[in-house]
């Protein structure tokens, strides 16, 4: 498979982390980071790029246009390895712990030998860490909690990970019935195991399974279990008249499994991956469909995404399931970066890419300048990329964009253009970007505060999570939603697969309470404007309606609520 950017721009980066940790060259450090940031930015993709053309861009030179090359054909590069074998490899598990970058590694490894994420935890518990001058309690309170999340996120992939890993396995299943279950088919933010149900003959479809296997790891005629890029995918056989109840059961969860089976119990029935047993009449009735099973419980049907025991199954029972928001509900995305601060479109680009997608408007919110970002905007530059953004709009765009800007939420709570800037913007999106370890209650005023000001419309990613990198930031949502509400300001449900912030269970909780929910993609470049299905996705999981996202407005009514 083609190695992607970010695949080329990962390793250069952990080159230039390994050099770091080893007190290599500082100028082959840096080196290494720029060109990996420069294609992780880069829109177009540097795989089948002649060598010539990838030295010629800003950043990279001959000598690691040749390591590219050299990655596209074999996953890595002869320097990475040899420095790798210069450490040893657990040292580099480090790197995946929240608050653990190349210096600390090194402090870590040279003043108490630790090499590995258990020699941490135990320096961490038993209080050694605070020995280095510089490191404290509560930086060894951070490194125990880090490696909480990396051990609970080890082996769950992200939706974008598990996409890759479905699309190869659905290519050798489209001739039979199929389904994927499991969490993916939930459409949990992150996923373990690959799930899937097949109707059609093992004999058929087991052979073609080993054609996109890295490993079989079992292979038999009621299960077959693969290993695919690196992650197990299990396939279970059903026949077509079981089919329905096999997929039910395989979808979960495991707590709304139970709650249904408790239902049939009381009803006399006994459901399982088979079907329903009907104790009185000893007749044990299939079903080659999921909604059959609900029509002969008496219920409406739940959607996937809804089965988790947080009140969905007495919904169905009194027909009372609300009616969620769809893909086709979405009139525009509500954060986008251009290239005027750290994204690949242009403005022009910009409006084509949302017309491609039949959206009516999209909501250019470059960074501001304070967050450090190498082109983040200042004042003058923002009322410059206002005039071309009203040039393009009167081109005639079927998709308009709209002025706004994703303005840094400052320690203290302010914000980091002045408002006389901000109220010439139709939207105002303020997110936390550094600062993130600030305890609850300083975090939380924090963003209260910025709520306070008229001219915000938008809290970006709430908790600052990264997925299986970083846990959300101490914060009270309980406190956040309410003043949500209570000054009318939206939580955005950024839809990038590294952080899908807020969670559903948080959209959930706020939508119940009448706060209103933003959509944005966080898009940096064309392909990441997809990332709102899974934006959407995780909205359904929050029983979100159309009437609850702001996205389902038109432009003038959503300019309407912005300036009300």
């Amino acid at each position: 498979m083609e190695v992607s950017n970010r695949e080329v721009a990962e390793q250069l980066s952990l080159m230039g982390d390994l050099l770091e940790i080893l007190d290599g060259n500082a100028f082959k450090v840096r080196a290494y980071r720029r060109a990996a940031e420069v294609i992780g930015r880069m829109a177009a993709p540097v795989a089948g790029m002649e060598e010539d053309e990838l030295a010629a861009l800003d950043g990279i030179g001959t000598g690691i246009a040749k390591k590219i090359r050299e990655i596209e054909e074999t996953g890595t590069f002869p320097e990475l390895e040899d420095t790798r074998s210069n450490m040893p490899s657990t040292l580099i598990d480090l790197l995946n712990i929240e608050g653990v970058g190349p210096k600390t590694i090194k402090t870590l490894w040279r003043k108490l030998s630790i090499q590995s994420v258990e020699d941490l935890e135990r320096a961490a518990r038993g209080h050694r860490i605070r020995a280095i001058k510089g490191f404290g309690e509560k930086k060894e309170q951070g490194f125990l909690k880090a490696i909480a999340l990396f051990r609970e996120q080890s082996g769950r992939m992200t939706r974008l990970q598990a996409d890759a890993v479905v699309e190869r396995v659905r290519q050798v299943l489209a001739e039979g019935t199929f389904e994927f279950a499991g969490s993916y088919r939930r459409g949990k933010s992150t996923v373990g195991d690959i799930d899937i149900v097949v109707s059609e003959s093992p004999a058929l479809v087991n052979p073609r399974l080993r054609t996109v296997a890295d490993e079989m790891i079992e292979e038999g005629d009621r299960r077959t279990s693969i290993r695919c890029l690196g992650t197990r995918v299990d396939v279970r056989f059903a026949s077509p008249r079981q089919f329905g109840s096999m997929l039910l059961y395989l979808t979960g969860s495991k707590p709304f499994n139970i709650k249904l089976r408790e239902m049939a119990m009381d009803r006399g029935l006994k459901l399982n991956e088979y079907g329903i047993f009907d104790h009185k009449t000893g007749k044990m009735h299939t079903f080659g469909r999921e909604e059959e099973i609900f029509s002969f419980l008496g219920m409406d049907y739940v959607v996937p995404e809804l089965r988790e025991d947080w009140g969905e199954v007495d919904a169905a029972v009194h027909h009372a399931l609300p009616t969620l928001v769809t893909i086709q509900d979405i009139m525009g995305d509500l954060h986008v970066h251009s290239e005027w601060s750290d994204g690949n479109f242009s403005l022009r680009d910009l409006a084509h890419e949302g017309e491609k997608r039949g959206y009516r408007f999209l909501v250019c919110s470059d960074h501001s300048a304070t967050l450090g970002i190498t082109h983040g905007l200042d004042e003058e530059a923002l009322r410059r990329q206002q005039h071309e953004i009203e040039m393009i709009n009167r081109g005639g765009s079927d998709c308009q964009l709209v002025k706004g800007v994703e303005v840094d939420i400052l320690a203290d709570g302010s914000l980091g253009l002045p408002d006389t800037i901000l109220a010439d913007l139709d939207v105002v999106i303020a997110s936390v970007h550094s600062a993130l370890t600030q305890e609850i209650d300083q975090m939380t005023r924090r963003v209260l505060s910025a709520m306070e000001n008229e001219n915000v419309d938008i809290i970006g990613h709430p908790t600052g999570r990264i997925l299986g990198e970083r846990h959300p930031a101490e914060i009270d949502m309980d406190r956040i939603i309410a003043h949500a509400v209570e000054t009318g300001t939206a939580l955005e449900c950024n839809a990038s697969p590294y952080r899908l912030d807020l969670d559903d269970s948080q959209i959930k909780e706020a939508v119940s309470r009448g706060a209103r929910i933003a959509i944005g993609t966080d898009a940096h470049k064309p392909a990441e404007l997809a990332y709102m299905q899974f934006g959407v996705t995780t909205c359904r999981r929050g029983w979100a309606t159309p009437g609850a996202i702001l996205n389902t407005r038109s432009l003038s009514e959503f300019l309407e609520w912005a300036s009300s």
